[in-house]
C-alpha cells in the first residue's frame, strides 16, 4: 500500500520535519550533480559500513580516510540512491513525521529522529557485522517515527492506494492495521535474509530496529507521564 495523507491533525508547524525532507532532497540534488563515479566515492565516504564499525583495525588508515567512521551513523541518514528511494522515504515522514514532532515538540523530535536512525544503522552492523556494502537513506529514521505513530496513534486511519494488477483503487485502514502490515512485511524479509551475504538491496533490520526503538522511546515516555510542549 502507498499511503497518501492519515486523519490525524496538528497543533503546530512541524518546522523539524520539513527541514529534515528539505536536507534530503537537497543532498539527492547534490548527488544527481555527481558522475557516477564521484556517486560511489560519496556513498563510502558517508554511508554506513558495518564491517568500519566493527572492525576498523582491519583497515589501513588510508582506507579509514575515505570513509566518515561513526559520523556515518548520522551522515548515512541523508543520503539516497534513486528517485523510488528518496520519494518513498519522504512521502513517509512527510505523512507521519508532523503528528510524531506534534506530541514531542521540535527539540525532542530531532534527537529522537536521530537517535531512531542510529539505532536502526547499530541494527543492521549486528546483523551484518563484516558487510563492506555502504548503508544509506532515511528509512531507519522513518521507521522509529513509524513505531512512534503506531504506538500514540492507533486510531488514527490512513487513506492509500492498494496496488492490484493495474488498479490503484484508494482505500482508508486504520493505522495501527497499515503500520502492523509495513512491520511485519519488513519483519519476515529481515529474517529471510538473515545469513545471506549482503550484496547491496534494502536493510530489512535497520527497518526493524527502527521501528521497535520508537516504539520502546514512546512507551517510555507515556509510562513516565511526560508532556510534550
Amino acid at each position: 500500500m502507498i499511503p497518501i495523507r492519515d486523519t490525524e491533525r496538528t497543533r503546530r508547524r512541524p518546522i523539524v520535519n520539513w527541514t529534515i525532507i528539505l536536507l534530503n532532497l537537497l543532498v539527492f540534488a547534490y548527488e544527481l550533480t555527481l558522475t557516477p563515479k564521484g556517486l560511489q566515492q560519496f556513498t563510502v565516504r558517508w554511508g554506513v559500513i558495518p564491517a568500519v564499525i566493527t572492525n576498523p583495525g582491519a583497515f589501513s588508515p588510508a582506507a579509514l580516510s575515505q570513509t566518515a567512521g561513526l559520523l556515518s551513523l548520522v551522515t548515512s541518514l541523508f543520503i539516497h540512491v534513486g528517485w523510488v528511494h528518496v520519494i518513498g522515504n519522504m512521502l513517509y515522514l512527510f505523512i507521519f513525521g508532523d503528528n510524531v514532532e506534534d506530541i514531542l515538540g521540535h527539540g525532542r523530535y530531532l534527537f529522537f529522529y536521530l537517535a531512531g536512525g542510529i539505532a536502526a544503522s547499530l541494527a543492521h552492523i549486528i546483523t551484518s557485522p563484516s558487510s563492506l556494502v555502504p548503508t544509506v537513506g532515511a528509512s531507519g529514521a522513518v521507521a522509529s517515527v513509524l513505531g512512534a505513530y503506531f504506538v500514540n496513534f492507533p486510531r488514527s486511519r490512513v487513506t492509500a492506494l492498494f496496488p492490484i494488477g493495474f488498479f490503484l483503487p484508494v482505500v482508508q485502514v486504520p493505522s495501527i492495521v497499515f503500520l502492523f502490515l509495513w512491520f511485519i512485511t519488513n519483519l519476515f524479509s529481515g529474517v529471510a535474509a538473515l545469513g545471506i551475504q549482503a550484496q547491496g538491496g534494502v536493510a530489512w533490520w535497520a527497518h526493524i530496529g527502527g521501528f521497535i526503538t520508537g516504539m520502546v522511546l514512546s512507551l517510555l515516555w507515556r509510562r513516565r507521564r511526560v508532556t510534550f510542549r
